[in-house]
């Protein structure tokens, strides 16, 4: 990427974190109102002469379509660009078109980016959120919107593209679904004291761990007998006994609707970025 497409890039994220504003997943599937050939002529008709066609990038602007610092963005943060431009750019604001059309063109970007399938929610995000935080106990491990533990992911990032089915067999079998860094780590010492959590640190002689009382445990290796990393899940593994099927549903479209709503936090940029 050129300098001044990075520099330009970068600010799309730096000036829209923080706006005001929802879109959630289940509105993205209103997104096109007019349907896709109205957003794709909207796009042609606004974006394409300095974007591009394809929308990676052209002589005036920087790729939108497979740059990474474009795809997470959320899209109520894409609106808000398109809707007042980027001060300080040559990017201008298209709010005059209204915002039926607006979403047009986020949609057409979307399907751009390949994020053309619309995510059709499978339950009642509202309920869900209340099993977050209360049946299911999700949020005993994991943050959501600020609110939560932090012994797990923050499920606030998590994608908004990520398919229901998906979701849904994380949280039914996480034993089978979750890769071997996000389950748990045992560590037995010399003296036959076991402790099982998430692996926060490793070196070729020492380990740290969090366990599920939040509390942080450093070892140095010469002190275990044993370390067991990825052989069992920090997840329940019960909640098909726990939760009903419609339970279940609206779980899955609470992670959905949050992981729409908010913005992707920047990734650290490298100096390759410039070149």
């Amino acid at each position: 990427m050129c300098r001044r497409c990075g520099v330009i890039a970068r600010l799309c994220i730096l000036l829209t974190l923080g706006i005001p504003g929802a879109f959630t997943a289940q509105d993205r599937s209103s997104a096109n109102p007019g349907g896709k050939s109205q957003g794709a002529a909207l796009f042609a008709s606004n974006c394409a002469v300095c974007h591009g066609a394809d929308g990676r990038g052209g002589e005036h602007a920087p790729d939108i379509a497979t740059a990474s610092d474009a795809q997470r963005l959320a899209d109520r943060n894409l609106i808000e660009i398109v809707r007042n431009g980027i001060s300080g750019t040559g990017m201008p604001g298209f709010d005059w078109l209204g915002q039926e059309k607006i979403l047009g063109i986020v949609a057409c970007l979307r399907t751009l980016q390949g994020k053309n399938s619309p995510v059709t929610l499978p339950g009642n995000a509202e309920h869900g959120k209340k099993l977050f935080f209360g049946k299911a106990q999700c949020y005993e491990c994991h943050m959501a919107q600020g609110k939560g533990g932090f012994i797990a992911s923050d499920l606030s990032y998590s994608d908004s593209n990520t398919s229901a089915d998906r979701l849904r067999q994380v949280i039914l079998d996480p034993v089978n679904s979750l890769p071997a860094q996000k389950k748990a780590v045992t560590v037995t010492t010399t003296d036959g004291q076991k402790y099982a959590g998430a692996l926060r640190a490793q070196d070729n002689f020492s380990i740290s761990i969090q366990t599920m009382d939040s509390a942080f445990h450093y070892f140095p290796k010469s002190q275990l007998a044993s370390v067991e990393i990825g052989t069992r899940s920090l997840m329940p593994d019960d909640y098909r006994l726990r939760l009903s099927d419609s339970e279940v549903n609206d779980l899955v479209s609470y992670l959905i609707r949050i992981g729409a709503q908010s913005p992707k936090p920047d990734e650290p940029s490298s100096d390759d970025d410039d070149e």
